[in-house]
């Protein structure tokens, strides 16, 4: 009897933020997958602490390379490769007898690791994908502010993207959502305050989990940002306001 892998989109980070439907998945899967880097328990796996049945098969899939090395050097694809697909054949085989639920932070088809997977399984496993609440909407809503208004313009960038793209693409837009931030941070403030839009910008770490950590950009240092950590900045386009009588 032939299973399925089905991916489950677990939110931001706050356990009450999962879906009825993915919860339903990780609390009867007797074979459940997870990223996480060598030696750290996983943010996904640690979301689901305490919903996994006691003889649930737990397999993670620890990255080969995470920060060490640049992401555009040819060993950091070659070692990513291999590793998804490693993890594609065997999740293919665990599904040949058993459903396999592969645990995945925010929305797995927005910017998810399960989408390297994903890609390699088509015509080797029925897959499955739940939807999660994207880890960037878990921070806005932190913040307590709305993000976009009437015909803002929402760009996402990657904090990894050369400093005149940054600059180009935050000049262009209304509303901005950082990602990969860490070690990036220098850069990114540079192209933030050359676009006008460091004033504006706030940093929202660990959004909805434990250690949550909300500030301004401008009160942050240099070397204190982890990798794990998104900036914002509001939209303040279009609404209806009352008329002023003249």
């Amino acid at each position: 009897m032939m299973g399925r892998i089905i991916c489950a989109g677990l939110g931001p980070g706050d356990p009450d933020l999962i879906s009825v439907r993915a919860d339903r998945a990780v609390r009867a899967a007797r074979h459940v997958a997870y990223f996480r880097k060598p030696g750290r328990p996983g943010q996904a796996r640690r979301i689901v602490q305490g919903m996994l049945t006691a003889d649930a098969v737990e397999y993670p899939m620890e990255y080969p390379v995470t920060t060490e090395i640049p992401f555009d050097h040819p060993d950091y694809n070659d070692a990513l490769a291999g590793f998804y697909d490693l993890w594609a054949a065997r999740l293919a085989q665990l599904a040949q007898t058993d459903d396999v639920v592969v645990l995945c932070e925010g929305d797995p088809f927005l910017y998810g690791s399960f989408m390297h997977l994903q890609v390699r399984l088509q015509g080797l496993a029925q897959v499955e994908v739940i939807p999660g609440i994207p880890g960037m909407v878990g921070c806005w809503n932190a913040v307590g502010q709305p993000m976009t208004w009437g015909d803002d313009v929402l760009t996402v960038l990657m904090g990894t993207l050369p400093e005149a793209d940054l600059i180009r693409h935050m000049q262009g837009s209304d509303a901005l959502v950082v990602m990969k931030t860490g070690r990036n941070l220098p850069k990114l403030r540079r192209a933030l305050a050359a676009s006008g839009r460091l004033a504006d910008t706030w940093l929202i770490e660990r959004g909805t989990m434990p250690g949550q950590r909300i500030q301004p950009l401008r009160e942050v240092a240099d070397d204190d940002c982890p990798y794990f950590a998104i900036l914002l900045v509001h939209g303040h386009g279009r609404r209806p306001m009352a008329r002023v009588a003249e």
